[in-house]
This record gives structure tokens, C-alpha cells and sequence, in this order.
């Protein structure tokens, strides 16, 4: 994919109303299954919930998918790891917008500023290129990239 400028979404009230509706949506109808119990594998599967079933990540590549369909620009939806509130690992999708950053998350239904998360963030994808990950540290600081081996 072209490397593209950064860019947020405009946080009106029917942007809002659409980030609430798909992150609904995908809660709703994806049955969450650990790697192991839907691919008898621990090894990580970036995919589409094809089969209606998957873990963190299937949960947010839909988001992703569907808000880019909804006409949300690629560079403003970002797959996020984090860990959770029982320091286990988990991918969220971060939306950037005018307003700050907005994480929508499988394991809350509500949509949530990335500060109001309680979530320890290790890496997201950088704006420009999707296939770029940059390191963040726990206070959402500045943002730098990381090397190929991280």
C-alpha cells in the first residue's frame, strides 16, 4: 500500500454515531474464540471473522474494514497493542480524530479516549504506511519507529 499523509477524522455527532453503530455491530456479531479453539493454533491469524468467531484482532480489522467503508480514511484507523487491564495482550482499533484518539475494543462496548483505557500501549500502526508499526510508550508519548526486529 502507498505510503499516505496522516490524517484524523472530523469528531462530529454523525461520525460519532457511526463509530458507535460499527463498533456495536462487530461486538455483536462475532463469537469470541481464542486462536486455539477456532485454529488449533496459539499462532496469530489476522483475517475477517469469515465464520462469525474470532479473538482481538478479527474484531478490529472488521472495524477497520467496515468504518473504511463508511468512508473513514485508512491513516485515521490504526490496529493497536495494548496490554489489558490483566496485562495480557490485546489488539484494539485506535481511531485519530480532531479531538484525540478514540479506541474501540471488543472487550467494552463503549468508545473510549485511549487515556480512559487503563490499557499499558506497546505498538500501533503508523498513519503513513500500515505496514510500519511504531512503538508508544505507556503515556501515549511521542511516537517513534520501530525496527524491522520489534
Amino acid at each position: 500500500m502507498p505510503a499516505l499523509p496522516a490524517t484524523s477524522v472530523k469528531l462530529n455527532a454523525q461520525n460519532m454515531s457511526i463509530l458507535k453503530r460499527i463498533n456495536l455491530k462487530a461486538n455483536r456479531s462475532i463469537k469470541p474464540v481464542s486462536n486455539y479453539d477456532h485454529w488449533g493454533t496459539m499462532m496469530d491469524h489476522w483475517d475477517y471473522p469469515t465464520d462469525g468467531k474470532g479473538d482481538c484482532k478479527i474484531y478490529a480489522l472488521y472495524k477497520r474494514k467496515l468504518l473504511q467503508e463508511a468512508g473513514f480514511p485508512r491513516q485515521a484507523l490504526l490496529m493497536t497493542v495494548v496490554r489489558d487491564l490483566h496485562n495480557e495482550g490485546h489488539t484494539i482499533l485506535t481511531v485519530k480524530t480532531d479531538k484525540g484518539d478514540l479506541v474501540l475494543d471488543n472487550l467494552v462496548d463503549e468508545i473510549r479516549p485511549w487515556n480512559a483505557t487503563g490499557y499499558y500501549f506497546l505498538k500501533r500502526q503508523s498513519q503513513q504506511n500500515p505496514n510500519v508499526w511504531v512503538s508508544i510508550d505507556q503515556r501515549g508519548g511521542t511516537a517513534k519507529r520501530l525496527s524491522p526486529n520489534s
